[in-house]
């Protein structure tokens, strides 16, 4: 087997075509109503990279959509589809508000128990999801779905409560300051922090001028320890021989119920603790009255099928994804190009990413070209022989 062909049998090369086809149908779309698409790519790229604070606020949208991809992923790979992702991220913000605003201890103590809150509430609605299906055979989308709107409204009643509703605003109060998350805290802000900042200006520009904290580097580590327990532990063992053949893992003695509730418990609380970074880390470090879901769960959704549902691969995805959303702002800005485009892209790369057969038919072109010229042979001078004479 050439390279070419182990190329095209990856995962990767399934990726890269299925992004180089959404920009190629966006191209069409942006012609198609009198856009340049290279002046609107350019624009893209430089509004996700062109300038340090971009880059930062690409990475901090890129967070929560890593976590609940990872939470999609982690699922996906114990036969489990956790469509309920937004609302255990809703429900991670929720309670992280709540704590975050009720205690007020020392930062050491604050910030993880805030975090703990955002995680427990996730954890609890992923295995409540998980037991209806374990015991009861309910399927988990069906009680995912209900699971989101349930909390949907949860979250705008704990907004417009008495207790936690901030005066004159449709929003829930702040949670302590003991419980940001962003670098530097409120350091950076001081005096002492302008002046040290200063003498960095790329630093400067990316520390007082977005909300960089420090959920990203938590989010990789997470996906690496879910990579770790699919593949390198019993637990992980047990999750995926659930998900591959319930038959044959209770035979083995494996208990079914128990692992189903288990994984939906881990991946739910990836997206708590997806929440509870995004009240923790971003400005206003609260929540606020929904109109409509907040999409993170679904993109997540997306970003995890991108990877071909690897927790590993949920990383260079959820940039990408970031950087299409955040960029995506500037085409219209810039060019005054519709922001419908960049979902057109996202959506097309979504769609070919859903087709895994695509590159195996350009392997098997590949080696069967390469097969044919092996089979031809040549005479003393060059000249190809008949079939019978080889």
């Amino acid at each position: 087997m050439s390279k070419l062909e182990k190329f095209l049998r990856g995962r990767f090369a399934a990726a890269l075509m299925a992004v180089l086809v959404g920009f190629a149908i966006s191209a069409v779309v942006l012609i198609a109503a009198g856009y340049n698409p290279i002046s609107a790519f350019a624009a893209l790229f430089h509004g996700a990279f062109g300038r340090p604070k971009y880059i930062a606020n690409v990475f901090i949208k890129a967070t929560p959509i890593l976590l609940t991809g990872v939470s999609v992923a982690f699922a996906f790979k114990t036969g489990l589809f956790n469509i309920g992702a937004e609302g255990q991220y809703i429900l991670g913000t929720v309670l992280a508000t709540i704590v975050g605003v009720k205690l007020n201890l020392p930062m050491p103590l604050q910030v993880p128990i805030v975090l703990a809150a955002g995680i427990l509430g996730g954890a609890a609605l992923g295995a409540f999801v998980g037991w209806l299906k374990a015991h009861f055979g309910i399927h988990e989308v069906i009680t995912s779905i209900m699971c989101n709107w349930i909390v949907f409204y949860l979250c705008n009643y704990v907004v417009m409560s008495d207790t936690f509703h901030k005066p004159n605003s449709s929003s829930a109060l702040a949670v302590n300051p003991r419980s940001y998350t962003m670098i530097l805290g409120n350091w950076k802000k001081s005096d002492a922090g302008k002046e040290f900042l200063s003498n960095i200006p790329w630093l400067r520009e990316i520390l007082l001028k977005t909300d960089l904290n420090y959920g990203f580097i938590i989010a990789v580590l997470i996906a690496i320890l879910a990579s770790i327990i699919l593949t390198r532990t019993k637990l992980g063992y047990e999750l995926r021989a659930v998900g591959f053949n319930r038959d044959a893992a209770r035979f083995s003695g494996i208990s079914v119920e128990r692992n189903i509730v288990l994984s939906m418990l881990i991946a739910g609380a990836f997206c708590g603790l997806a929440g509870a970074l995004a009240v923790t880390g971003i400005a206003p470090h609260t929540i606020t009255l929904l109109a409509g879901m907040e999409g993170y769960g679904f993109n997540g959704m997306s970003v995890a099928f991108i990877a071909a549902c690897s927790p590993l691969g949920c990383i260079p995805a959820s940039i990408l994804f970031a950087s299409l959303i955040y960029g995506g702002m500037s085409v219209q800005q810039t060019m005054g190009a519709p922001s419908d485009i960049i979902n057109i892209m996202i959506g097309t790369i979504v769609f070919f990413t859903a087709l895994p057969g695509l590159t195996p038919v350009l392997a098997n072109m590949v080696a069967k070209r390469r097969k044919d010229q092996e089979n031809v042979r040549v005479s003393k001078d060059g000249t190809p022989l008949p079939e019978k004479e080889v």
